[in-house]
């Protein structure tokens, strides 16, 4: 009994062992700041507290880069439907030329990011964790195609993506599992198999008239008029050739974006892989006589003799996403939406280096960049709203809008993401869609 009054008596009056801490009754004691004393369990989880907003901090730092560069993409997106037209020339068509092609694969490469936060960033989830992410990525694929294919059917004159996504998302689910090496190399085997098998299978399939058989006899196609063919391999994103774009972003998921080596290497290797593709294609075409083996004999084709090498170019961006098949050349060019190696790898360079910037600069100027990165963490309600907007204008979602048009898409996502943030974190459909993978928590 003497012991424990006397300990009793010895906590409310800490002995003087010290400067600044004792040893009491079998506990350690700290001053805080106003001179009381603080068990150090409590210190303990003060500083625990600390180092985990600390942590906190820097990842929300980092998820304001990876929102700039959704945020870009999406200006992008509105750039290549409603902008004007590249052909222009000068500073605004040189953007816009940048813009076609390369916003939307940076908008996939950003996806597959996505699914990599989804399944446990660095380190893949496991267990009942890892089957939770499984189910909530099954369930936006699924939205996400009944979505996408409910938005074709309005009749927009939008190459609608997001039913393409729901297919990447089904089609990455056996991968979310792998770390980032894995996933960078199932990334560059799949940008030069994937555009070959591409080629060989739309080849053989328009040959056979299998591809006329299987398009009426697609519900979806039938629907929508975007089925099975089209979102696999002849669409305006198939998954042939758009997979390495998801691949890649997965594994950029799965590495640490916050270290400054990282991003060292980012803007070192987003230049040298867009030198790759696109330089290789250059020289693929012109060194190599990859322009004289898809002019020759078809010169009516591409126009008079002098601008075959222009003629080249425009052809390949093919309207469906997809070069002819009428030569293997073809798939030496690295246009814009041809789903060639070289325009894959070229794409995904640029895509790389934006990341990389966009990491910087959200972290080193965030006030600047804030209007942008709202936009970006709704970059799918911006998307629908655009898709809609053009709609209701009545435009058509071709280049050769005047510029004040495409400012105006632009100042118009970035009012809205910045007065619907400060309410909500979450975009309407981004928080709709969060809502509906609610299920997956329940899995035990």
């Amino acid at each position: 009994m003497a012991d424990k009054k006397s300990g009793r008596a010895a906590s409310r009056s800490p002995s003087t062992g010290g400067a600044g801490s004792s040893r009491v009754a079998g506990w350690f004691w700290s001053p805080d700041r106003r001179g009381e004393p603080v068990p150090l369990a409590t210190l303990g989880c003060m500083a625990l507290a600390e180092h985990t907003a600390g942590k906190q901090e820097t990842s929300t730092a980092r998820l304001a880069g990876i929102d700039l560069a959704r945020g870009l993409a999406v200006f992008g997106m509105f750039a290549a439907h409603v902008g004007p037209d590249p052909a222009e020339g000068g500073l605004i068509g040189g953007l816009m030329q940048l813009a076609h092609g390369r916003a939307s694969a940076l908008f996939a490469t950003l996806a597959g990011l996505s699914l990599a936060i989804m399944s446990g960033r660095q380190r893949p989830a496991t267990g009942l964790k890892g089957r939770q992410a499984a189910v909530k990525i099954a369930i936006r694929a699924v939205i996400l195609l009944a979505f996408g294919t409910a938005l074709t059917m309005t009749g927009t004159s939008v190459s609608v993506i997001l039913a393409y996504y729901g297919v990447y998302f089904l089609l990455a689910l056996p991968f979310t599992r792998l770390r980032a090496m894995p996933l960078a190399v199932i990334a560059a085997v799949t940008a030069i198999v994937g555009p070959l098998l591409s080629f060989l299978v739309r080849g053989s399939l328009a040959r056979t008239g299998w591809d006329q058989l299987i398009a009426s006899n697609d519900p979806i196609e039938i629907l929508s008029g975007e089925g099975v063919l089209q979102l696999l391999l002849t669409g305006a994103y198939p998954a042939a050739t758009w997979m390495p774009f998801v691949f890649a972003g997965m594994a950029l998921g799965r590495i640490d974006l916050q270290a400054a080596a990282t991003r060292a290497r980012l803007a070192v290797m987003g230049p040298v892989l867009a030198l790759i593709g696109y330089g290789g294609s250059w020289i693929a075409l012109h060194l190599f006589g990859g322009v004289d083996a898809l002019t020759s004999g078809n010169s009516a084709k591409f126009g008079d003799m002098s601008g075959i090498a222009k003629g080249v170019l425009e052809k390949g961006a093919a309207a469906k996403g997809a070069v002819s098949t009428d030569s293997p050349a073809w798939l030496l060019v690295s246009s814009p939406h041809s789903g060639t190696p070289f325009e894959i790898i070229g794409a995904l360079g640029v895509g790389i280096t934006v990341l990389a910037a966009a990491l910087v600069l959200a972290e080193k100027l965030p006030r600047l960049c804030r209007p942008v990165t709202a936009v970006g963490s709704m970059s799918l309600t911006a998307y629908v709203g655009h898709v809609i907007a053009i709609g209701l204008l009545g435009l058509d979602a071709q280049p050769g809008e005047p510029l004040p048009v495409l400012l105006g898409f632009i100042a118009g996502a970035i009012v809205f993401a910045l007065v619907w943030s400060r309410f909500l974190r979450r975009g309407p459909l981004e928080f709709l869609l969060n809502k509906a993978t609610t299920p997956a928590r329940w899995l035990k």
